[in-house]
């Protein structure tokens, strides 16, 4: 239980500053985030 909540709150970070840096980058943002008051995790 808790080694899945320690998953999910690694998962649930912005993508780092250097990887938007790198050239002809497509990604702009994390889409995967998660919001803990919009979205509850299905534990």
């Amino acid at each position: 239980m808790k080694k899945h909540l320690a998953k999910k709150l690694k998962q649930n970070r912005p993508i780092p500053h250097w990887f938007r840096l790198k050239t002809d980058n497509r990604i702009k943002y994390n889409a995967k985030r998660r919001y803990w008051r919009r979205t509850k995790l299905k534990m």
